[in-house]
């Protein structure tokens, strides 16, 4: 389950109001973009794109057989394969007016793997 499941399945269930969560995955960008700012692991992946789309300034792609090749200091290489993936990304400018709108801020950008 991720972050915005759980999220959406509190603010359902009364225990949270929509504003908190909100709020709450600002928090979570800001604090992943300033722990990731010091990664010098590089990730590239290619697979079969099976669907992509464009609704509400949000892009979706859905891949089949991927791979990831990751490369990082002193030599560190790998390879992970995958069945399916999910990409949700948005403009990171968009997404900060609506986080900074209900009090929080936003990286610049955001994606979600499945």
């Amino acid at each position: 389950m991720s972050l915005t499941d759980a999220l959406d399945e509190m603010v359902t269930n009364g225990e949270l109001t929509p504003s908190i969560a909100i709020k709450v995955l600002a928090q979570f960008d800001k604090c992943m973009n300033e722990a990731l700012q010091d990664v010098r692991t590089k990730t590239s992946f290619k697979g079969n794109l099976e669907t992509y789309r464009f609704c509400d300034q949000v892009w979706t792609f859905i891949l089949d057989d991927v791979k990831f090749s990751i490369s990082g200091p002193g030599g560190y290489k790998d390879t992970i394969e995958v069945d399916k993936l999910k990409i949700v990304a948005c403009d990171g400018k968009a997404a900060a007016g609506a986080a900074d709108a209900a009090g929080g801020s936003n990286s610049n950008k955001r994606a979600k793997t499945k």
